[in-house]
């Protein structure tokens, strides 16, 4: 995985959107376009990735419409524990998916 070395970097923002309540969901938008979603944490053109990475919460994707209101109950009731986990929106050519990957 292209992200691996960036691992360590991700559970570090999400450990500080945890510890410092602003959301219990922390989500890594990961993208290779210009997106107007969270804060900026890995530039793919700094990095030498072909991947960037900003962090955003749930509450944000459901402010901006991204995930519907109707629907932010069940993504909690899937969301997995954000210490173990971290969650990617990824947004790609092929598409946009949520995956859940382990945390290291």
């Amino acid at each position: 995985m292209e992200l691996q070395p960036h691992l360590g970097l991700m559970g570090q923002a999400s450990d500080a959107i945890l510890d410092q309540d602003i959301s219990s969901y922390p989500i890594f938008v990961v993208h290779q376009y210009s997106v107007d979603i969270g804060i900026a944490i890995l530039q793919k053109e700094v990095s030498d990735s072909v991947w960037s990475v900003n962090v955003t919460t749930l509450e944000e994707l459901a402010t901006k419409n991204i995930i519907d209101m109707d629907r932010v109950d069940q993504f909690r009731q899937v969301y997995k524990n954000p210490k173990t986990f971290l969650c990617l929106f990824l947004i790609s050519e092929l598409g946009v998916n949520f995956v859940f990957i382990p945390r290291n």
